[in-house]
């Protein structure tokens, strides 16, 4: 753990703070290659962090070198708990609020401990996966406490992503039986002809995204495997006609593109001991044009409902690339006019 140097005997607002590490194989980790990570926690609290020895001195506004010191502290921490430190962990840790953004780890075994203030953690076969903003916290929490819950908001933000995260652990955790991930088959503004092939060949390139996600929380081969065994299914929407999913986690994803007739078949193929995650960006519908929007009339529908969630995400929580929130903030804004 950080140690912070004593304090001078006369409390003064614009003093550095100092902080002290006990291992400095750890502080090399912390600091990154080339001090990369102190550059970016500098960049990002508008400090400047000194390296001498053991001991990191933070100069800049009293606020800055606050956040600076927490950040550090709580990566420090990490890396004592034998975790990596990357560039995400720092964006992260400066994204989370005060009150949320260092608190203990609480686990039962491999699912998630929903005690108030515990850091959130999603635990698959290939990495842990933890939520970036207080937006993506509140969502998975979502995603644990609800049979159904819906994310809404632009591309970036980890709909997607976090829900298959959840489902992954909760089928390797054995609280569901299958993993169902689906999404409606819409082309984006193009049309692309007919696509040679058998039925897997034509609609797999509109399941892709999901495909990413998947492979990045279970192995190529347990994919393959599990996928033969129909314990992993990845469909189109229209597949889901005449089924009841049962003891499932079923992902329906870029739901703004589902009418209201299919958002209204797929909701209600929900079975004993499932969850069900929708997951849509209002400003991305590829319908024809005048077709209402399943995931709009859902909201306007099942808002009122206590056992269904419906999580909101905005700009703010984009974690791709920087330049992807600005863009969305310029289209959000342009649209306001």
């Amino acid at each position: 753990m950080a140690i912070s140097a004593p304090p001078p005997s006369q409390p003064d607002a614009d003093a550095p703070e100092v902080l002290e590490f006990p291992d400095n194989f750890l502080l090399i980790d912390l600091c990154g290659e080339h001090d990369a990570h102190l550059a970016d926690i500098e960049s990002k609290t508008g400090v400047q962090i000194l390296r001498r020895g053991n001991r990191l001195t933070i100069h800049g506004a009293q606020a800055g070198r606050r956040d600076a010191a927490g950040i550090l502290t709580s990566l420090y921490e990490r890396l004592e708990a034998g975790r990596s430190v990357e560039a995400a962990d720092i964006d992260r840790e400066m994204r989370m609020s005060e009150a949320e953004s260092h608190p203990g780890i609480a686990r039962k075994g491999d699912q998630l401990d929903l005690l108030p203030g515990a850091r959130i953690e999603i635990k698959t076969r290939k990495k842990i996966i933890e939520p970036r903003t207080d937006a993506q916290k509140a969502y998975v929490r979502s995603l644990f406490e609800n049979e159904l819950a819906f994310g809404i908001g632009p591309a970036g933000t980890g709909k997607t992503y976090l829900a298959v995260a959840v489902g992954v652990n909760m089928f390797i955790g054995g609280q569901v039986d299958r993993l169902i991930l689906s999404r409606p088959a819409v082309e984006a503004g193009e049309k692309l002809g007919y696509l040679p092939g058998d039925m897997k060949d034509k609609v797999d390139p509109y399941m892709q995204p999901l495909y990413d996600a998947l492979n990045d929380f279970l192995p190529g081969k347990q994919v393959a495997k599990l996928m033969e065994e129909k314990k992993i299914e990845i469909a189109p929407l229209a597949f889901m006609r005449g089924r009841t999913l049962s003891d499932a986690f079923v992902v329906l994803d870029e739901a703004q593109n589902a009418t209201t007739m299919q958002m209204k078949m797929f909701l209600t193929r929900l079975g004993e001991g499932s969850r069900m995650v929708v997951t849509g960006d209002r400003s991305q519908v590829d319908l024809p044009r005048g077709q209402q929007s399943g995931l709009h009339d859902a909201e306007r529908l099942l808002g009122h409902i206590d056992q269904i969630s419906f999580d909101y995400f905005s700009a703010r929580d984009v974690v791709r690339h920087p330049l992807v929130a600005a863009i969305i903030e310029a289209y959000d804004a342009d649209a306001a006019l």
